[in-house]
Formats: structure tokens, sequence, C-alpha cells
């Protein structure tokens, strides 16, 4: 039976909204952290929340390429696949994200789940992110980013995932490229992952798992459920209640700041809800309801001026190099991985030397 268009984006908010509460409450009962598993490597050298993280991005990237190569979804039709590669942007934006989250105790999805459980250091950091992603976007330090890293590029002839540049060598039709090359990498991962015996139980894989699926029903949702083939309007392609205008999957940076412009400028009828604010409250609203269920609400503030003075300066960071890598460790180390576009490969890399970095900034400045 088909839907009412006008009926769709709520169809869509509302599927949106539970999957990620779901998400949330999964997440607040575990200690899945982007930030953690880096800075455990360096720390501890402990390899064990890499290896979740790990086993998430593989469970999405072959659940993406089964979407794919079965037609529901189209990983063309993301921010993250285009043919130009902003090589300097993602490796600049990327570093200043891992310092930003580094300093001020994990990224915007780990503050989104501190938030739920009653953290105001999470509520701040994420105001503060939020606010600077706007400045980033469309204010000061967006005209900085368009007339400075933004212009350095490299252009290639097909769009920038792995599958498409292979199939200029290969006459291999693009969806079954991929899901072979999403399978094989899938493959690599999943060794390595159990390689380690403390990883093979369900206790230590469970949240990879919860986060993997997830991550691949955003794509579902926002590629399939909320797609348009034809706007009645416009006559175009149209994906229902997305701030790009195309596929989305979860990235909590630029939501942040249309979260912010939704709140400021209520009155305003343009303003309206969309798949990543919905996300981004969800995620929140339901590691809250597993707090409330669990005893563990407690309100937490900061110990210091200098810890406030860090985290203000994370959050800072985490937004201005969020969207000029256009994505956080959700948006571009599971999501844009996902479709294996060379942009993610270089955001990923500039998270760890950000995490470094900031882990010896914290160093140098410990008390």
């Amino acid at each position: 039976m088909s839907v009412d268009i006008s009926s769709l984006p709520n169809h869509v908010l509302t599927v949106t909204l539970v999957v990620s509460m779901l998400l949330g409450f999964a997440l607040q009962r575990t200690q899945f952290c982007s930030m953690g598993a880096i800075s455990d490597i360096f720390i501890m050298q402990s390899w064990f929340r890499m290896r979740q993280w790990l086993l998430a991005l593989a469970v999405t990237i072959f659940g993406t390429a089964v979407l794919f190569y079965g037609s529901w979804i189209d990983i063309h039709q993301t921010i993250y696949n285009s043919s130009k590669v902003l090589w300097l942007s993602h490796l600049v934006g990327g570093t200043l994200f891992g310092v930003g989250m580094a300093i001020a105790s994990g990224c915007g999805a780990r503050n989104l789940i501190r938030l739920g459980t009653g953290n105001l250091k999470s509520l701040v950091v994420l105001i503060v992110m939020g606010l600077f992603a706007q400045m980033t976007l469309r204010g000061v330090f967006g005209t900085i980013r368009v007339s400075t890293v933004d212009r350095v590029q490299m252009n290639l002839s097909t769009p920038q995932d792995l599958a498409s540049i292979v199939h200029t060598w290969i006459a291999i039709d693009t969806p079954l490229l991929f899901l072979i090359i999403a399978s094989f990498l899938s493959l690599l991962v999943l060794i390595f992952v159990f390689k380690d015996q403390k990883f093979r139980s369900p206790q230590a894989s469970w949240i990879s798992v919860v986060v993997g699926v997830s991550m691949v029903c955003f794509w579902w949702i926002s590629g399939f459920l909320g797609f348009v083939p034809e706007d009645p309007n416009t006559l175009e392609p149209l994906f229902m209640t997305t701030n790009s205008g195309k596929m989305e999957s979860a990235s909590l940076v630029a939501p942040l700041a249309y979260l912010l412009d939704y709140l400021t400028l209520f009155s305003d009828s343009s303003k309206k809800l969309s798949f990543g604010i919905v996300l981004a409250l969800g995620m929140c609203l339901g590691s809250f309801l597993s707090a409330l269920q669990q005893g563990h609400l407690k309100l937490l503030g900061f110990s210091s001026a200098k810890d406030t003075l860090n985290h203000l300066i994370g959050g800072a960071l985490m937004g201005i190099g969020g969207v000029t890598a256009l994505g956080c460790t959700f948006g571009q180390g599971l999501s844009a991985m996902s479709t294996l576009a060379i942009s993610s490969f270089i955001t990923v890399s500039g998270f760890v030397i950000g995490v470094y970095l900031g882990l010896r900034y914290l160093e140098r400045n410990a008390s």
C-alpha cells in the first residue's frame, strides 16, 4: 500500500526516532566510544574498544553494500561520493575534530549519550559545537573554509568510492563490484577483530552489531523509505527530511547546528525537524531512558576552570572540524566509510592524528 507523500515525512521521522532511541539506549549501557577506541591504543596499548569500533564498521560496510546491490539505496546519492576529493579539508577538519574530542572527553555521539544521563559538561560541549558548526557552515569560519582548504582538491573522472574507481579498470557492474570489495574488506576486519579470543563472546561484540545495524537502518530510512523518485513540484528525485537534500545516515555535527536554528527560529515556518535533528534527539532520549531505568541519572558539572576551558575549546574544534571534514566519527568514521569514499579514509587518519595531539596537550597541561 502506498503512503501519501504529504504524510511521508512524519513516517520517516518516526522510524528515525525509534531506531535512534534504541541506539542511544544501547550506547548508554556500554563503553563504546570512538575517541576511547583511539586513546586506549596510545595510553594503554589496548585494542579492545578499537575492535568494537572496527566490528561496527564491518557490519555497516557489508550492510550498506547489500542495500546498494539490492537497489534499495544508491551510495552515490550522498554528500560523500562527489568526484571532487577535498583532501586538505578532510585532513585538517579531521585533525581538528580529533583534538577537540580528546580534550572534550568524547565525540558528539558520546556527549549526546552523557547528556542523557545528566552530564551538564556535555550540554555545554554540544551547544558550543553546534554554534561553531553554524559559523563554519555559513558564518565567519565558513568564508575562511571556502577560501582556504576547500580550494585544494583532487578531481576524479568518477565518484570517489573505491568501487567506481576500480570499475574503470574492471568491467563489472558497480553494485556487484561494491559488494565484492565491501565483503573482502569486512572479512579482513572480522579476522582481525576475532583474532583476540577475549572478543569472541556476545558480551564483547553485541554493541558493535547494534551500532552497525543502526547505521544501515539509517541509510535505508533516508535512502529508501524517505525517497521519492519524482517530486510532484520539481519532478526531481527527493529525499524527505534530510538537510543535505541527499541520502543520509548518522552524522552529529551539522545536525546540532540545524537544531540550534530550529530552536532559536521556531516561529519561522521554514524551519522544520529534519532526519539529522531527530536522530540526535533520539540518541539522547534513548540514553536518558536507559539511565532512568538503571537509576543512573546524576547531574555532573565541571571540576575546575581548566576543565571548563578544555571542554569549551574541544566543542569549538569539533564544530569547526566536523563541518570542514563533512562529518564526525559517526558521519565520516562509519557513514562515509561504509560508502568506501576516499575522503573518509583521509578524515579518519585526521581523527587519529588529532586524538594523539589532544592527548599530548592534556599531558603537558595536567595539574
